[in-house]
């Protein structure tokens, strides 16, 4: 007889843990657990089965209480960005406690090509966290997700409000995908019935260029959006120039980096392989948010 598992998912209070929470209870998989600093803010979840237990990341004891009984866990990366070692320490503590607990399998949300050739300066992070997954005992699926189409909502609002987008990526492509893809890549993997071991490239359905998204900005607002290539230091300076601390800034600027050299443009079917749809592109997105990309820029 065979029983269904019991999934375990981290930092579930938040938006990408919240919509994983829902998609497994859609699914009807059997046993979920949501792990949270703050489980009152899943009250609405245990009302609907879900059991919520409360762990940080920076408590290993606490995570081990949380793992106690699952069969597969999903690490969310935590957000501790731009503390040196502070992410890597949370994620190899997270691994861990997931092995002293005795889960068998663990999906992980990583990034393309985290190796140490990488520009992009959190990329270590995630290489740390999958180099950890390796060393364990356990199964684990490395889901290496792409920058999110959502985030280029805010950038391209500017463009459209200023004519231009700038950029250091140079002509470098980028495989765009929606946080929706990826939480349901992230639920399909974690209720799936894989125990080996893999990474795989989640990405939207293609690769785009800063030209290509000035070019569908340009289509779906009728205003004309021109792309501007720029050199790093001068996006670094200009996002100081708008209020951001220069380390938060290098960060950012890094993805430029990563997308002028090409490591966020490998396309893969893994969406659809796992959850049996197509991923949405980046068109069809911005067409479902086109009031956000026309909307006003917030008077200062």
């Amino acid at each position: 007889m065979s029983t269904q598992p019991t999934l375990l998912v981290t930092g579930a209070s938040g938006h990408f843990g919240r919509r994983v929470l829902e998609l497994l209870l859609e699914a009807k998989v059997g046993t979920i657990i949501g792990a949270t600093r703050t489980p009152d803010k899943l009250a609405d979840f245990a009302q609907r089965g879900v059991i919520v237990r409360q762990a940080s990341f920076d408590e290993p004891d606490t995570l081990l209480k949380a793992a106690t009984g699952a069969d597969r866990m999903l690490i969310i990366s935590t957000d501790a960005v731009g503390i040196s070692g502070e992410r890597i320490r949370q994620h190899v503590a997270a691994v861990k406690a997931a092995e002293a607990a005795g889960v068998k399998h663990v999906v992980y949300t990583s990034i393309p090509n985290p190796g140490p050739n990488s520009p992009i300066i959190l990329a270590a992070d995630h290489y740390a966290t999958e180099q950890a997954l390796e060393a364990s005992s356990m199964g684990y699926t490395a889901l290496r997700n792409n920058i999110y189409t959502d985030l280029q909502i805010g950038s391209l609002n500017r463009a459209v409000q200023m004519g231009q987008l700038f950029s250091a990526a140079g002509d470098g492509k980028t495989a765009y995908v929606t946080r929706e893809d990826c939480a349901r890549a992230a639920a399909a993997a974690l209720a799936s019935s894989f125990e080996g071991r893999r990474a795989i490239d989640i990405t939207g359905p293609e690769a785009l260029s800063q030209a290509d998204l000035a070019a569908i900005a340009t289509r779906l607002t009728g205003k004309q959006v021109t792309y501007v290539p720029l050199d790093v230091e001068s996006l670094i300076q200009g996002m100081i120039g708008a209020g951001l601390p220069r380390p938060v800034a290098e960060v950012y600027a890094s993805f430029d980096t990563g997308m002028a050299q090409g490591t966020l443009a490998h396309v893969s079917n893994a969406v659809e392989e796992l959850t049996g749809t197509k991923p949405m592109s980046v068109e069809d997105f911005l067409i479902a948010h086109k009031e956000a990309l026309l909307a006003p820029a917030p008077a200062h």
